[in-house]
């Protein structure tokens, strides 16, 4: 996490991933996602999220095969 880091609110972050905030509240509560808490309120980092998404991104066939070629 970067001290410059924008922090979103929970609806910016569902906003973001394209999900509903329900989903985002469940990653918190089970600490899948790194958050700051602040008193009541909860941000997440906007290099947390991009780590998150990162960490979940799968790649494509054509990626995997490609690593795996022989050179000719």
């Amino acid at each position: 996490m970067n001290t410059s880091d924008r922090l979103l609110t929970v609806e910016e972050t569902a906003e973001r991933l394209g999900t509903g905030v329900r989903f985002v509240r469940r990653l918190i509560a089970e600490r899948r996602i790194r958050y700051v808490k602040m008193g009541k309120p909860v941000r997440i980092p906007e290099s947390v999220l991009a780590e998150y998404i990162e960490a979940h991104t799968v790649a494509s066939r054509r990626d995997m095969r490609s690593r795996y070629r022989r050179a000719a």
